[in-house]
């Protein structure tokens, strides 16, 4: 199910891209089908005793219905906003519904997994394509693994608003390389720390009943997340300072949601005002 959403997210923002005075229509399409989507991975995030994405999932509530309305008035700052999306998906689908491209693309990212571990002389046996062993512990990679969608969501930031060539070509450098080098490393970190069982602490709120599961949780949902988030947001500074009209985008962004949302609270404290009388 989650696949189809993806893929309905997917259509819906390719089809915000060609002209027409109705295309709006089709972002709102989009982003219900993103917040689908994360509603329908909970199941898999608490397994996993992930916390980030249920927490987005939370808040992609209000910012959906906001979008909504502003989508609606045709407001241009989430406009511009939904292109930026628009253009992430259009670079993530082919590797999401392109198998040979995907799987090539895991592949890739395992063998040079791999190769950085061979450096380290932490030994891993590549038990299948997509798949490592160390000691008893099995790590797989799945695209989500391979940096692709930070990729893409951050290409797609760059493409929200008209650049040079120039800006282009360095955004392109910025996020590319940068991204997949540092993802690289972010695996080998996740690989080592869990099968090497380097943060076994805190098994009540870190274990799914798994054994071992502590480390994974550990070096994955909490330390690499976290560093992700901070590398991101670096990223996005960085384009800021390469192309000026993104941070007065953001400026524009965050006024315009913040805006909503206080008026949204404020009508809500009225209407519970008048409940009391």
């Amino acid at each position: 199910m989650e696949g189809y959403l993806v893929l309905i997210a997917s259509i819906a923002f390719f089809a915000y891209l060609l002209p027409g005075s109705r295309n709006h229509y089709y972002a709102i399409l989009g982003w219900t089908g993103i917040t689908a989507y994360l509603f329908s991975q909970l199941p898999v995030y608490f397994a996993e005793n992930n916390f980030i994405y249920p927490a987005l999932a939370v808040l992609s509530i209000p910012f959906l219905f906001i979008t909504i309305k502003l989508l609606y008035a045709r407001n241009s700052t989430v406009m511009q906003l939904s292109h930026a999306a628009a253009i992430a998906f259009l670079i993530f689908a082919p590797f999401a519904y392109v198998g040979p491209l995907g799987d090539l693309l895991i592949s890739a990212v395992l063998g040079q997994v791999t190769w950085v571990l061979a450096v380290f002389a932490f030994p891993v046996e590549r038990v299948a394509w997509n798949m490592v062993m160390h000691d008893a512990f099995r790590v797989e990679i799945i695209l989500a693994c391979t940096g692709i969608q930070s990729i893409a969501i951050m290409l797609g930031v760059a493409g929200a608003v008209p650049t040079t060539t120039r800006q282009k070509v360095a955004a392109f450098l910025l996020v590319v390389p940068v991204i997949y080098i540092l993802n690289i490393f972010r695996n080998v970190f996740v690989i080592m720390g869990y099968t090497g069982q380097w943060f076994p602490f805190l098994p009540e709120i870190a274990s799914n009943g798994e054994y071992g599961y502590e480390s994974f949780f550990w070096a994955h949902n909490v330390i690499c997340e976290l560093l992700a988030l901070g590398i991101l947001i670096g990223i996005a500074y960085a384009m800021f300072l390469l192309i000026p009209a993104l941070g007065e985008f953001a400026d524009d962004l965050i006024s315009v949601y913040r805006d909503e949302f206080r008026r949204a609270v404020d009508r809500g404290m009225q209407s519970a005002a008048l409940r009391k009388d």
